[in-house]
């Protein structure tokens, strides 16, 4: 069998003579190495294996093999859908069995037999491969409302299946999130995914001056003001039949909001020095970054226009709180831009990973794409470093150097507990709350002091 590359096996043994006879007897495969829960948690992330061999009984808890489930629990959080074959003592069938019910794939006892754990890697990965075609074919039936998305964060995921169940539908739909979060592709993906046939037109409200917007979206007349020589169609009636998107909606002058209010309530538009209705069948999609409530609050946004776009609200979340995107989608960019440059696709190196996870993404996807460009670009070697991306490496954690500020560290700690709730719990508020012992009101309070949307 011919193994995927950017889908390896991941051997995770403590016996560093055991990992080498593992390793040999399954040359077959592309494979990466870890002794540890650590190791084998920054592998994952680093190479995304479709397969994984396990020593239950991983250091230092030997007797109660708990280092083995956390090791377990770790890997199918970051990818529920990874296939992982415990190994286990010949007597310890019952830690084998618990295994199987947290979500292992299947468990053999040693001394294990070379040839029964080549077939059965071997099934894993034909199982693997079904499995991702099938997802794949799914996409394919639902218009690929996902293309362009790379996610395994269980919030991102909510969003794309909202996109999809809104789709077939003419409602409005509003998108808030942070600038680069994505909202343009996944505007692109309602559009491919609706039945709608016209085209998708995109309009940056904030980026055209206010004098020159109202002509761009409602189009003009010959002769309307000076330099107007011919008739000219504006975005709106150019979407006509599709799907309208206007980003940062929340810039759009006042004058500017009713005149957009009426054409969501009559939909027909007049043309700047035209004096006749035309009606037009657009779907409008709104974006933005801002708090639309508290611009109208201040008296900068009309109240009845936010309800007229709010009919279906997603909000979309920041890279910072998508558990493992950032170095999943570096995985993706990387690839992407070294077929383009006809360049071997680099690996990430260890402090590439750690900078990756520990940055705070103030420009979200847009600014881990242009970080992974210059970094494809700038690498010397077919690997790419802290250093390549432009980001400090956070140092790797040890009993010796281990932060001792206590802020800091509860900080980290709730935050990635708060996390790591939320994304088993599919985003249940009730539920993430049970899992972590606390109150709702008091999940909801950590949310906002950690900046967890």
């Amino acid at each position: 069998m011919s193994t995927p590359r950017h889908a390896p096996l991941l051997i995770v043994e403590d016996d560093l003579a055991l990992q080498k006879q593992l390793k040999w007897s399954l040359d077959r495969f592309e494979s990466v190495t870890a002794d540890d829960v650590a190791s084998a948690v920054l592998q994952f992330r680093r190479n995304s294996p479709a397969v994984v061999t396990m020593d239950l009984g991983l250091p230092p808890d030997r007797d109660s093999v708990s280092e083995g489930f956390k090791c377990l629990e770790k890997l199918l959080e970051l990818d529920p859908g990874v296939k992982v074959i415990v190994l286990t003592g010949q007597n310890d069938q019952e830690n084998a069995l618990r295994a199987i019910r947290m979500g292992a794939y299947d468990f053999l006892a040693k001394p294990v037999d070379p040839d029964v754990l080549a077939l059965t890697v071997e099934r894993a990965y034909r199982l693997y491969e079904l499995q991702q075609e099938n997802r794949r074919l799914q996409m394919q039936q639902s218009s690929d409302v996902f293309s362009g998305l790379v996610t395994r964060d269980p919030g991102m995921q909510r969003v794309c299946r909202m996109i999809e169940k809104v789709a077939p539908s003419d409602a409005t739909v509003l998108l808030l999130g942070e600038s680069g979060t994505g909202k343009e592709v996944l505007a692109q993906g309602l559009h491919d995914a609706s039945k709608r046939k016209g085209r998708f037109v995109a309009i940056n409200c904030a980026a055209i001056p206010e004098t020159l917007l109202e002509s761009e979206l409602f189009g003009y007349e010959k002769g309307a003001f000076t330099g107007a020589t011919k008739s000219t169609l504006g975005k709106i009636e150019t979407a006509n039949g599709g799907t309208l998107m206007l980003d940062e909606i929340g810039d759009l002058p006042m004058p500017l909001q009713a005149k957009l209010l009426r054409f969501l309530q009559e939909r027909v538009i007049e043309r700047v020095g035209g004096r006749q209705e035309i009606p037009i069948d657009v779907r409008v999609v709104g974006a933005t970054h801002q708090d639309l409530k508290a611009r109208i609050a201040d008296g900068r946004f009309r109240e009845d226009l936010y309800y007229r776009l709010a009919e279906i609200v997603v909000e979309i979340p920041p890279l910072r709180d998508r558990l493992g995107d950032p170095v999943l989608l570096s995985h993706a960019f990387a690839r992407r831009f070294a077929t383009e440059m006809r360049r071997p696709v680099p690996t990430l190196a260890d402090d590439a990973v750690r900078a990756l996870e520990t940055h705070r993404w103030p420009g979200n996807v847009r600014e881990l794409q242009n970080m992974l460009k210059r970094a494809v670009i700038m690498s010397e070697e077919d690997r790419i470093t802290a250093l390549d991306l432009g980001l400090r490496a956070a140092p790797a954690p040890t009993d010796s150097e281990a932060t001792l500020d206590l802020r800091t560290v509860r900080e980290a700690a709730e935050r990635q507990a708060v996390i790591t709730a939320l994304a088993r719990t599919d985003g249940n508020i009730v539920r993430a709350a049970e899992l972590l012992g606390i109150s709702r009101p008091t999940l909801y309070d950590l949310m906002n002091r950690l900046q967890i949307k």
